[in-house]
């Protein structure tokens, strides 16, 4: 699987030759033939197992019963830390999600990801006047791109904004943590004193 999904970020499911993975994994193409049939039903494997890194976690968090602030600050950490040990997983599910959106729905979709439980804890928060009110939807999909964009957008962060300097890079990274919740968090807010 570790050979499979280099090739298949390298090169994306229709670049990727089940001969070129068995080379890389030191096995012969028959074996591979043997346990995945196909190169698609091996790229469901590791689709399903580079997402499945990020979706234990997560969905623990969302459903937990957790403050919704705390939520939203362990998601940053949780999500960044699992993306930045997995760099090279957002470009690839957006490369496959350009090329088989259908496919990677419906991949994402038998995962069980299910986020009603965070979309009603932020509809009772506005209802109970804590937080400004806000689409749900909206709040979920910024949180969750302000923590991939840096990671997808890499060569151009690393590379024009900061001058080369992977450890300025690093250490952005790293503030994004603290960073993110705290401006999605003071974004919706309530002001006490309104």
């Amino acid at each position: 699987l570790e050979a499979a999904k280099q090739v298949f970020i390298q090169k994306g499911m229709d670049g990727a030759r089940m001969q070129e993975i068995a080379d890389k994994a030191g096995i012969n193409k028959s074996l591979l033939h043997y346990y995945y049939r196909s190169k698609n039903k091996l790229f469901e494997a590791v689709f399903k197992e580079a997402f499945f890194k990020f979706i234990p976690n997560i969905m623990d968090l969302m459903n937990s019963e957790l403050p919704l602030f705390e939520k939203i600050r362990l998601f940053a950490v949780n999500y960044i830390d699992i993306i930045n040990e997995n760099p090279l997983i957002p470009v690839f599910i957006m490369h496959e999600l350009n090329r088989d959106p259908a496919k990677v729905a419906e991949m994402i979709k038998s995962t069980g990801i299910n986020p009603s439980k965070i979309i009603n804890q932020i509809n009772e928060e506005v209802a109970k006047g804590e937080i400004n009110p806000i689409d749900p939807f909206h709040l979920i999909i910024n949180l969750i791109s302000m923590c991939i964009f840096p990671f997808v957008a890499q060569p151009i962060l690393q590379y024009v904004i900061f001058n080369e300097n992977s450890d300025i890079y690093t250490a952005f990274i790293k503030q994004r943590k603290k960073e993110i919740p705290e401006f999605i968090i003071n974004s919706i807010k309530k002001d006490k004193q309104s």
